[in-house]
């Protein structure tokens, strides 16, 4: 395979600044999927041009029929943080590299595999800031003994608790999360059909469930807050709750970072100061916040 490969790629790369090529075969029969289009063989040209826009060929030598894609390396880091072309981004990264100049097919997985697992901590992040939320506001409308918006915020913290099962299995939540999780024998699964089954009374079902997830919070806070853990840990100088707000890869929690804090505080994971400065008053002290 690998010499025609090899064959394959010198007629298509002389024009486009290329820097490699990946080769991604259907190892199955019939239909292989919507990016190969029934042809048996993936080409993705990899190009070091940040104009070139995703350009596709249909191609045959011999009796073998093609298909061939040119990209950009640029192009291929915006999907990995978008999410955009799953499949292309599957080939490339399981694909066979038929030709490289020093290294740089590589260098790009690599540089992929650390984008991703940075992506992957940021969405396991922002999916248990959400579901904490939506499990504090739950377990205080119970307290309070409304039950009816108790039982909204519990489905809800549910359906986040739900895409950060998905995650943590490697997996992109989409729109049909239920659908998703309903056959892998999942947890939250089963609380979701506890509080929406069972025959016990609502103030029952919403009890049992915040049970539950009150032992999902303690156990899981630590591995889910890393992305956070790692920005406090990345200066010397403990950090300020406005400082954290304004930080751009915590933008999409600012209105649960202060909940947040607090609960990581009181779990001891993050350490807290004060910081006073002397004024016409009394001494007025700002707490700051570091990792341990």
């Amino acid at each position: 395979m690998e010499s025609t490969l090899f064959s394959l790629v010198n007629d298509h790369t002389v024009e486009h600044h290329a820097v490699g090529a990946i080769g991604y075969r259907h190892s199955g029969g019939g239909f292989h999927g919507s990016l190969l289009h029934d042809f048996e063989l993936l080409v993705l040209i990899i190009c070091d041009n940040c104009d070139l826009s995703l350009q596709i060929e249909h191609c045959v030598k011999g009796n073998l029929q093609y298909q061939v894609l040119y990209v950009s390396q640029q192009d291929m880091i915006q999907w990995t943080l978008s999410g955009e072309h799953r499949e292309i981004m599957h080939c490339f990264m399981k694909g066979e590299i038929i030709w490289e100049t020093q290294g740089r097919v590589v260098d790009l997985r690599s540089q992929i595999m650390e984008l991703e697992q940075t992506l992957k901590e940021q969405s396991l992040f922002r999916e248990f800031s959400r579901f904490l939320r939506r499990y504090l506001e739950a377990k205080r409308y119970s307290e309070d003994r409304y039950f009816m918006d108790a039982y909204h915020s519990v489905l809800e913290a549910l359906h986040h608790y739900a895409r950060l099962e998905l995650l943590e299995q490697g997996i992109q939540p989409g729109g049909c999360v239920w659908e998703q999780i309903s056959h892998r024998g999942s947890v939250v699964f089963k609380l979701y059909e506890e509080i929406t089954e069972s025959s016990e009374t609502l103030e029952q079902r919403i009890q049992l469930v915040l049970l539950a997830c009150e032992f999902s919070v303690m156990s899981k806070m630590a591995h889910c807050c890393k992305f956070l853990l790692n920005i406090l840990s990345s200066r010397h100088e403990p950090w300020s709750i406005q400082e954290l707000c304004m930080h751009p890869d915590l933008v999409p929690v600012r209105e649960e970072l202060p909940m947040l804090l607090r609960k990581l505080v009181y779990r001891s994971l993050v350490r807290e100061t004060s910081l006073g400065h002397q004024g016409g008053g009394p001494t007025s002290r700002h707490i700051r916040y570091w990792a341990n």
